[in-house]
């Protein structure tokens, strides 16, 4: 989680502010020679002259997310992350102004820093849910929704198709911001000696279910082992390249392999299929064998 802003900081913040807004603004021409002086001679005073120049960039950007309980600081700082990362990537020979491009940079990493320091549980991954913690409270606003102390069954409709998610991707973002984290630790009532782990489910198997697994697994490679015994050589082989490899081999090349068309190899493969499957199922109705699989 984020610290909390202390008077001194805060103060080191408006100098650095006072700082980057006094930073004199960049022509195009000059912001192109800057880049490419960066990227094709690695000159770092042109990275420093072409970033410092936008960092009042960064913090205008960083100025839209103050809500979020974040120290401005601290949103500042991703927010130069960002404008590193979009002087890295910038191409001048696209004539797109570089404060057009580092704004998509910067605004994206100060998202993520707000995504990452909301809660301890993450947030959200997609693009689509980043949208939704970003946009829920300004269209519960539009729909007209705020003064409610949550959604109605019809706004979340609305905004779910706005942005292109779920009503249960709505309810539970709702859920997730309006609700504080809570500790598993924490005590379940005032006298109660139980915690809130302990009403967690463990979703791991059962001793028994990981046991049975594993001689299910057993009894599985041992049949394919002797269903393998009854394919030729020809199609043994074939079908290790075609189906028991991490990359598989293509028709065309086990033809080239075998002096055959790959018509005839994917007959062949098919053939062995058939042949495997029909072994299989004869070993495992074999009463010489530990009985079928999950018995």
């Amino acid at each position: 989680m984020s610290k909390v802003e202390t008077p001194d900081s805060a103060r080191a913040s408006r100098r650095f502010i006072q700082t980057a807004m006094a930073k004199p603004l960049l022509t195009q021409e000059r912001e192109a020679e800057l880049a490419r002086k960066w990227r094709e001679e690695g000159h770092e005073p042109s990275l420093h002259e072409l970033t410092t120049a936008y960092v009042r960039l960064v913090i205008a950007v960083a100025a839209r997310f103050r809500n979020y309980g974040i120290p401005m600081a601290d949103l500042v700082q991703e927010g130069n992350v960002g404008l590193m990362q979009a002087a890295a990537r910038f191409e001048p020979e696209r004539e797109v102004r570089f404060s057009t491009y580092a704004t998509w940079w910067i605004r994206s990493a100060i998202q993520d820093h707000i995504l990452r320091n909301w809660s301890i549980v993450r947030t959200g991954t997609t693009a689509a849910q980043k949208s939704l913690f970003f946009n829920l409270r300004r269209l519960r606003a539009l729909i007209r929704d705020g003064a409610e102390p949550h959604l109605s069954p019809e706004g979340r409709e609305t905004i779910a198709k706005k942005l292109g998610v779920s009503v249960a991707e709505v309810e539970t973002m709702e859920s997730r911001l309006s609700a504080a984290d809570r500790s598993l630790n924490a005590q379940i009532g005032e006298d109660g000696d139980a915690e809130w782990q302990d009403l967690i489910a463990d979703g791991r198997p059962l001793p028994e279910e990981e046991v049975m697994g594993k001689r299910d697994a057993a009894q599985r490679k041992r049949w394919i082992a002797k269903a393998l015994k009854r394919l030729s050589a020809r199609e043994l082989m074939i079908i290790k390249e075609r189906r028991l490899q991490d990359e598989t081999v293509t028709l065309e090349s086990l033809g080239r392999r075998l002096g055959i068309s790959k018509e005839r190899v994917r007959q062949i493969e098919h053939q062995a299929l058939m042949k495997l499957k029909a072994a299989l199922v004869e070993i495992a109705g074999d009463p010489g064998e530990a009985g079928l699989i999950g018995t």
